[in-house]
């Protein structure tokens, strides 16, 4: 009997890294999993690969897709049981580089849109259900170039708490899952190609335990919270970071 039997589950950004892989692992602890991305391409290669996860393609960032998102999601499931906000814009770059639209473009993906789609997912959520949002130990310490980045996942993480507060009496518990370095596609994309290498090796050097996490590693603690398992965890930050945060 899996962890998550009966269980509906939509995934944002798993087309890759740490959300493809909380796919599968939902996949075999018994869940009904669907996933988003921007890339077509991606989306068909993993359909092949796994038949049974449904694709929706879907840029977290545009508000508009949000509610379309939903629409079509009620079409094929009764209910949803579990949410987990994984997408996310991971741009790290100095303050003096930043313009406006690359600081929206970023909000929107990693504050916005999300707060769009829990509302307009709320008709389909069960009681109980789970929502996780993908915070970051970026929110708690002060890595030089994350500026925007930290920023949107502190707020990621204020709105797990709050909206804790205001859906739990439904039935509806919000929790944040807090990476810290991790080994996926997205590390290769922090600078954009500028001082990456550096970039890196500083990020690298943050873990106390001497190495970055995996997908994997991240994928088993969301299962935890997706789970009845979790069922007295409320409004909480769940941080598998390898020390970052603490040590």
């Amino acid at each position: 009997m899996g962890r998550l039997d009966g269980k509906y589950a939509l995934i944002t950004g798993g087309n890759s890294g740490i959300g493809l892989e909380t796919a599968r692992q939902f996949l075999a602890e018994g869940a009904t999993v669907a996933i988003t991305g921007r890339s077509e391409l991606k989306l068909l290669e993993i359909k092949r690969e796994y038949g049974d996860i449904a694709t929706f393609l879907s840029d977290a960032g545009d508000i508009s897709q949000q509610s379309s998102l939903a629409a079509a999601l009620q079409e094929q499931w009764p209910r949803l049981d579990i949410l987990y906000i994984n997408a996310g814009d991971v741009t790290h770059k100095p303050l003096e580089t930043w313009d406006e639209q690359a600081y929206d473009r970023l909000m929107n993906t990693n504050l916005k849109g999300p707060f769009f789609l829990i509302k307009a997912l709320l008709p389909m959520l069960s009681n109980p259900s789970s929502v996780i949002v993908c915070g970051s130990v970026s929110a708690r310490i002060g890595l030089p170039q994350s500026s925007a980045y930290a920023a949107s996942k502190a707020a990621l993480l204020s709105l797990a708490r709050t909206l804790s507060a205001e859906l739990h009496p439904r039935g509806i518990r919000v929790n944040g899952l807090s990476p810290g370095p991790t080994e996926t596609p997205a590390l290769n994309k922090l600078s954009g190609g500028e001082n990456e290498e550096k970039l890196r090796d500083d990020i690298r050097a943050l873990v106390p335990v001497g190495r970055l996490g995996t997908p994997y590693e991240l994928a088993k603690a969301a299962v935890f919270l997706a789970s009845d398992e979790s069922s007295f965890v409320v409004g909480t930050d769940l941080l598998v970071d390898g020390g970052v945060g603490n040590l």
